[in-house]
């Protein structure tokens, strides 16, 4: 794998990103404060922007399922977009949204209004952890439709600043990287509806900045130190899924520091060359012989990008996009991206929650909102260096070392500059472990071009540690 903005579409047999076997039990819950007695919490559940078409059924020609079939080894476990997208039909959604319910055995649609109500904290005595962050931090969160001309999406949004600008995912406002023109529209908290414009797409990092038109009196959203995490710390998600808005869920951090590749969602050069996307998200990641991507439909993307991100058990579905993941403290410690699903190929049978969800660290989504609030893009750090698995690597095959192989460096580059050479395995980078291509990719493009890193790596069965400045991903 080289050193680039956007590496080849993902390889047959990828490196999975795999789930914790165990987790310590989150602390126990501190008593809600005094000041929620007796008050209601405004938490509105509001309609769905845009109307859209179920997801379509399985090819008539699959195989019909087996009993128990839906968890069998031997299928495919992808991560997918928390985007809800659709062909739209036209028209709000009056009062309520149709929500498509597929299991193995068939599909169901059930019809679920969606009127505004309100969280109450009846006994503040026996109220939850959960109870404090959904009612300081809800006002944070915001429900954001887009649309093309043939299709769209809901995602959700943090809250930036008073006067409207928000972060969410490239793929919410590009649609899965459908369009980039879309039409914005945001949701707030307490039910009122604006227009929104894009400030700027950052698809390294599948982040974005949108613009509110017309406010000044939002509630912004507090960041949390997201190197600080631990596995077991409380996490408490909140957003739009399947269109849902002010839904809460929660559950812990179950793993930090993961790396995961996921189909690229940059926005076409122009508006002219907007596609319609694809039923089935561009976020599929396979897990080696479990299945091949062949199996699944095409991408409307070509590239791929590699993130680092926090693993949590909350429940996080289509529409949970761009949402706050939140502490105990209801600060935000990472924006909703991704989750893995099992079972067969569409993604329709596999976009629910099965506990295991990805979010960008509160680090790297409050670096690049800033960089693109201040300059219309933000910066990703460069390596110089072309790279691969030590396991794809011919030369070290007989290697005791986990890491990532450099195959070749780019003169005057990073790495050219520090020493590192051919040969050597890059086992770190500022004290966080390198497993191979994914990590290190991930955690250079977390930091920001012309950042300081510290390498670790392996030369000749001998460990050393090298001081660089990485360059700018251009």
């Amino acid at each position: 794998m080289t050193d680039n903005p956007e590496t080849p579409a993902t390889p047959a047999n990828p490196t999975p990103p795999t789930s914790l076997d165990s987790t310590p039990p989150a602390p126990p819950a501190p008593p809600v404060p005094r000041a929620l007695e007796g008050q209601p919490v405004h938490a509105p559940v509001v309609p769905h922007y845009e109307s859209s078409t179920p997801p379509p059924a399985p090819p008539t020609n699959a195989a019909p399922p087996k009993s128990g079939d839906s968890f069998r080894r031997n299928r495919p476990v992808l991560i997918v977009a928390a985007l809800a997208v659709g062909a739209l039909v036209g028209g709000v959604a009056g009062g309520g949204i149709v929500l498509a319910l597929n299991d193995n055995n068939g599909g169901s649609t059930v019809s679920a209004i969606t009127t505004p109500a309100n969280i109450t904290v009846n006994n503040p005595d026996k109220a939850t952890t959960v109870t404090a962050v959904a009612a300081s931090a809800s006002p944070s969160v915001v429900t954001i439709s887009a649309k093309s001309s043939d299709a769209g999406g809901t995602g959700s949004g943090v809250v930036l600043s008073k006067d409207g600008y928000v972060l969410t995912n490239t793929h919410v406002v590009t649609l899965d990287g459908a369009t980039g023109d879309a039409t914005i529209k945001v949701q707030t908290n307490d039910g009122r509806l604006f227009s929104a414009t894009v400030v700027g797409t950052d698809p390294i990092s599948d982040l974005a900045v949108i613009k509110v038109d017309g406010v000044t009196d939002l509630q912004p959203a507090s960041f949390a130190d997201s190197s600080k995490l631990n596995v077991g710390d409380t996490a408490v998600a909140i957003g739009a899924p399947l269109g849902l808005s002010g839904t809460v869920t929660d559950g812990i951090v179950s793993a930090i520091n993961r790396s995961i590749t996921i189909a690229s969602s940059a926005p076409p050069a122009t508006p002219e060359d907007s596609t319609t996307p694809n039923q089935s998200s561009p976020f599929d990641f396979y897990i080696p012989g479990q299945g091949e991507p062949g199996q699944a439909a095409p991408t409307t993307s070509a590239s791929t990008i590699s993130l680092a991100v926090i693993q949590t058990d909350a429940a996080i579905n289509p529409g949970n996009s761009g949402g706050a993941l939140l502490n105990a403290d209801g600060k935000v410690i990472g924006i909703n991206v991704a989750i893995a699903s099992a079972g067969g190929s569409s993604a329709a049978s596999q976009s629910g929650s099965i506990g295991v969800g990805f979010a960008i660290p509160a680090n790297l989504a409050e670096r690049v909102a800033k960089e693109i609030i201040a300059n219309g893009s933000a910066t990703h750090g460069l390596l110089g260096a072309t790279i691969a698995d030590v396991t794809e690597d011919k030369a070290q095959a007989n290697s005791a070392t986990v890491g990532a192989s450099i195959q070749d460096v780019t003169g005057g580059g990073a790495a050219a500059a520090a020493g590192l050479k051919a040969g050597d395995i890059i086992t770190g980078i500022n004290g966080l472990p390198v497993t191979g291509k994914t990590d290190l990719t991930a955690q250079v493009r977390a930091l920001a071009g012309g950042a300081k890193a510290t390498v670790s790596y392996v030369r000749g069965g001998k460990s050393a540690n090298v001081d660089l400045t990485l360059g700018t991903l251009s």
